[in-house]
């Protein structure tokens, strides 16, 4: 079973992950971690150093020798992970259990606007800039999250809720 969390950031995608490997006895993965421990950088610093488009150069392709190993494993992705490389269409693969989290921008808003320090790409924004900033990126990305098999709506849920819906799709 390779199970794949996709949605946009702030949303779980991690500490879900953490939760239902528990769950389900089977490991979980961050690809933003995994990038960071293949480049000896974090995201952020590789964002600042060498650039975006090495960036989701170096995702695809840890993206794609990710999701060809053999075991059982949780991946959470990047929030702009499907958006890149045809990633999305990895989403589809046949083995794979694709879940798209989806949050309302005012949940988003909420989640994030505290967090902003700890996320380079919203750090220097107003809460008025912040829910415009999420408003673009959903309506933009909406299409590669709707490439995951699965969605799971995660507002006004905890995570506890939200695992237990998750377990009882797969």
């Amino acid at each position: 079973m390779k199970i794949i969390l996709l949605g946009y950031m702030g949303v779980g995608k991690t500490s879900l992950s953490k939760k239902l490997s528990k769950k389900l006895e089977i490991p979980c993965f961050d690809l933003d971690e995994i990038i960071e421990k293949s480049e000896s950088l974090s995201v952020s610093a590789i964002f600042k150093d060498k650039g975006e488009v090495y960036f989701r150069k170096i995702e695809h392709q840890l993206f794609k020798n990710f999701i060809e190993k053999e075991e059982n494993y949780i991946l959470s992705l990047g929030g702009g992970t499907p958006c890149y490389a045809n990633n999305h269409l990895l989403l589809q693969n046949e083995d794979v259990t694709s879940i798209y989290l989806k949050a309302s921008i005012g949940n988003l808003v909420e989640k994030l606007k505290n967090k902003r320090e700890k996320r380079p790409l919203i750090k220097n924004l107003t809460e008025d800039e912040l829910q415009e900033y999420i408003a673009k990126h959903l309506f933009d990305r909406n299409y590669y999250y709707q490439n995951s098999k699965l969605t799971v709506v995660v507002d006004g849920k905890s995570k506890k809720e939200i695992v237990k819906e998750i377990l009882q799709l797969i």
